[in-house]
């Protein structure tokens, strides 16, 4: 059975920042692609991943919008990836989720059975 276990959120003030950390059990984390996703508050919001780290931390990605604000990482002797997030702004609040990728090593493929925690919140106030 696949547990994951997001945690670090919380509320912050414009510019500032947050570390999370997700935990996942039940499968062979170090043979998987990891990434984080949001899903930002309101109707009609999907969740989007903002960024995919390979099984060896060697290849990382991230959506434009984050990049040079959040540092993606993973610790595969602890069954945990990292998501440093600096200089945050009101848009980046949202839920934030981590995921193993159902398929491959090195990218997200974003296809197959996802294994979801309950995230956690990040509210950015102006």
């Amino acid at each position: 059975q696949v547990q994951v276990q997001e945690s670090g959120g919380g509320l912050v003030q414009a510019g500032g920042s947050l570390r999370l950390s997700c935990t996942i059990s039940g499968l062979n984390f170090g043979d998987r692609a990891m990434g984080w996703w949001r899903q930002a508050p309101g109707p009609g919001n999907e969740r989007e991943r903002i960024s995919c780290i390979s099984w060896s931390g060697g290849m990382i990605s991230s959506i434009d919008s984050v990049k040079g604000r959040f540092i993606t990482s993973r610790d595969n002797s602890k069954n945990t990836i990292y998501l440093q997030m600096n200089d945050l702004k009101p848009e980046d609040t949202a839920m934030y989720f981590c995921a193993a990728d159902p398929i491959s090593a090195l990218y997200c493929s974003d296809s197959g059975e996802f294994h979801w925690g309950q995230g956690t919140l990040v509210t950015v106030s102006s």
